[in-house]
């Protein structure tokens, strides 16, 4: 996986508003093991598609809560204090601003994410 926070907090808008977006589309095309892309903006605020298999690195956003949807697959995400959320399709969690934590797909897995456009990332060593 090739992802630094500055990359992540300038990922473009693939599209504007008042385009209609077909997400199911979207997630079968990616074929890499990881993809994160920013389907469309909402005031400051960004819709996130990600498509993984794998884990993802240890991190916190200081100023932005993120929202994770599954669509598909399984979605683990482990927090620094040793819990572990297991999400299944169309269950979701709000992951607060500075909650260290990171994401991992058991399987391939489909999640959205709203979050703060451009919302700054950190990575932190495992807890």
């Amino acid at each position: 996986m090739d992802s630094t926070a500055e990359r992540y907090a300038k990922e473009p808008v693939r599209y504007p508003a008042l385009h209609v977006v077909d997400l199911a589309a979207e997630g079968a095309a990616v074929t890499e093991p990881y993809r994160n892309m920013v389907i469309s903006r909402v005031n400051n605020s960004c819709l996130r598609l990600a498509v993984f298999e794998e884990a993802y690195r240890w991190h916190y956003h200081p100023t932005s809560d993120e929202l994770f949807i599954v669509v598909s697959g399984c979605l683990a995400i482990d927090l620094a204090d040793n819990r572990e959320l297991h999400l299944q399709p169309w269950q979701c969690v709000t992951i607060p601003a500075m909650a260290r934590h990171r994401t991992r797909a058991l399987g391939r897995t489909v999640n959205l994410c709203f979050e703060n456009l451009g919302a700054e990332t950190v990575f932190v060593d495992p807890p």
